[in-house]
């Protein structure tokens, strides 16, 4: 039970800063107005925010390898609340964007502290399911902004808004401080060497594994499509290309979530129960989603209702498929380099993201703005990405199979290890023969 509740009260801040990543994609028109600019300079804000997330990733991971999670979270929890309460109160443009940087420094520190409580505080069985559930149930702070943040927006304006999201950073941070322990009583986490040196050899360690970098495709691949829709532009394109009212397109938003709540939990369960064939289900996510878009973008007016709606579901798929990343992280590092695994992991959805969010907003501008063939044309930012992410699996899935390939027993050894010292023995075993017999065997997959 104190699992359950320590992991609870983890998913809560994450969802609290889920909230905050969201709120300006939810109030990116009223933005517009507040502060008197352009598409590509409200993209900025989004942008500059995914930039700051994205690159702390790996130093947010040293970090939690070197503080824990309870540290790490309040700290996250405790910058994003005050960020927001300088954004209710501001009318200023520079300080708006110094608000949405430290909301990106926050948000860096939040996820992969409280995915890291997972393998700590549950039986090795249920880390895939219980992974997966972080993720979506995080993603409820989605719903907060497009539903509850939407409606004091419009009914009591700016300021009461992002002051009551500030509220709710508070809120998020005493809780975890309270409740909140990096292990069981009695278990001790080993820390890291602290050395620069030390740091730059981890982290290049970690990306050198194999299973580090094709976790880092899969995240690219999966998350960046309902990410650029749900953070930015999928509000004000079913509003201004679609035809759709402020409440339909933040309902929208629910649907959404409401898919990611469903597919996560299946995803989980056959993660776990098929660990040698997770990068089909990620090829196959990737695929649906770009045919998804494809027909949609092909269409020479709006879509019909029942289309978006599908197109909706298809890439919300996607969230709870970019958990399988960090699945791979986890099976193929250390628990003394977990949180750097997932900083790293990390990246790849939001690297991609703010490349498409900033793209889209250059483009807008130069097809004319906010109308149905603008938004036609840069949508169509997407397929690089895509592209890339689907080489980047096939390239280091190969490498990942000569792994599972020449030693399956022990991979299967390790998924299936009660403690964690017996996966850090079986993984380090493999790192070690690999070294030292490198082999091309193609036998295993992955």
């Amino acid at each position: 039970m104190r699992s359950w509740l320590v992991w609870g009260v983890g998913v809560f801040a994450y969802l609290v800063a889920v909230l905050h990543r969201t709120t300006f994609g939810v109030s990116g028109l009223a933005a517009t107005e507040r502060f008197d600019i352009s598409p590509s300079v409200l993209s900025g804000f989004v942008v500059l925010q995914l930039i700051v997330y994205a690159g702390m990733q790996i130093p947010a991971g040293v970090l939690l390898d070197r503080f824990g999670s309870r540290k790490v979270i309040a700290l996250g929890a405790a910058i994003m609340a005050v960020a927001q309460f300088v954004l209710a109160v501001t009318d200023s443009l520079p300080i708006a964007y110094a608000g949405r940087v430290f909301v990106g420094v926050g948000d860096a520190l939040t996820f992969i502290s409280v995915l890291r409580l997972v393998p700590v505080w549950f039986a090795p069985r249920r880390v895939p399911v219980v992974s997966q559930l972080t993720g979506i149930l995080g993603q409820l702070g989605q719903v907060l902004s497009a539903v509850p943040f939407v409606l004091i927006l419009s009914g009591q304006g700016w300021t009461a808004a992002y002051a009551s999201a500030a509220a709710l950073g508070v809120i998020a941070c005493v809780l975890v401080v309270a409740v909140v322990r990096n292990a069981p009583t009695g278990e001790h986490l080993e820390v890291p060497a602290a050395g620069l040196r030390n740091v730059l050899g981890q982290i290049g360690g970690v990306w050198r594994r194999p299973g580090t970098r094709l976790g880092f495709f899969t995240h690219m691949g999966t998350q960046f499509s309902v990410t650029t829709f749900a953070l930015m532009w999928g509000v004000p394109y079913l509003e201004s290309a679609q035809g759709l009212s402020a409440a339909a397109a933040g309902s929208m938003l629910t649907v959404s979530v409401a898919t990611a709540i469903a597919a996560g939990p299946i995803l989980g369960i056959l993660t776990g129960r098929f660990p040698n064939h997770r990068s089909w289900l990620v090829l196959s996510i990737i695929i649906a989603c770009a045919s998804a878009w494809t027909v949609v973008l092909a269409l020479p007016g709006p879509a019909p209702i029942w289309l978006l709606v599908l197109l909706i579901i298809v890439i919300s798929v996607g969230g709870p498929g970019s958990m399988v990343g960090f699945d791979y992280a986890r099976t193929f590092n250390p628990s003394t380099a977990l949180g750097t695994a997932q900083g790293i992991v990390n990246i790849g959805g939001f690297l991609a993201t703010l490349l498409v969010v900033q793209t889209m907003g250059v483009l807008l501008d130069a097809f004319g703005g906010y109308g149905f063939d603008s938004f036609r044309v840069a949508w169509l930012a997407q397929y690089p990405i895509w592209v890339l992410a689907l080489v980047g699996v096939l390239i280091t899935r190969k490498k990942a199979r000569r792994e599972t390939g020449v030693y399956p027993r022990t991979l299967r050894q390790i998924l299936r290890a009660r403690t964690e010292p017996r996966r850090e023995e079986l993984a380090d075993s493999i790192a070690e023969h690999i070294e030292e017999e490198p082999s091309d065997n193609d036998g295993g997959r992955s």
